[in-house]
């Protein structure tokens, strides 16, 4: 084990499979953190995961995110400092509904394997 220190890129790493811009931050063998940006009027593709979790803190920008797992679903307003879960399986998809980019910290659980992770599904926007 070592320690680790990371610094948000200027410029994204990656997209990630639902198409927002993701910025790779500090990651462990139990976890990795991102910071996932929506430009202004974006709207993500709605996707699941397969074996992961997350749990999301706005940062910047408004939105909506609408999550649903088996008959449970709801939509809610994304502001800074709203914090969230997705828990693996459920289908969500997010919107930025403001005129500046949306910024949501990202923590994955178990680390993000790779972009098979998430499968595409049907959303609402």
């Amino acid at each position: 084990m070592s320690f680790v220190t990371r610094r948000r890129a200027e410029a994204p790493d990656v997209m990630a499979p639902d198409g927002s811009e993701v910025r790779i931050l500090a990651a462990t063998g139990r976890g990795s953190m991102a910071l996932f940006t929506l430009p202004p009027g974006a709207v993500s593709k709605p996707v699941a995961h397969h074996s992961v979790e997350e749990v999301w803190l706005v940062i910047s920008g408004a939105g909506r995110m609408w999550r649903k797992l088996g008959n449970l679903e709801e939509t809610v307003a994304l502001q800074p400092g709203v914090s969230l879960a997705i828990p693996a399986g459920a289908h969500f998809q997010f919107r930025n509904d403001g005129a500046e980019p949306l910024d949501c910290v990202g923590v994955t659980m178990p680390p993000w394997p790779g972009m098979d992770e998430a499968y595409e599904v049907d959303g609402i926007w």
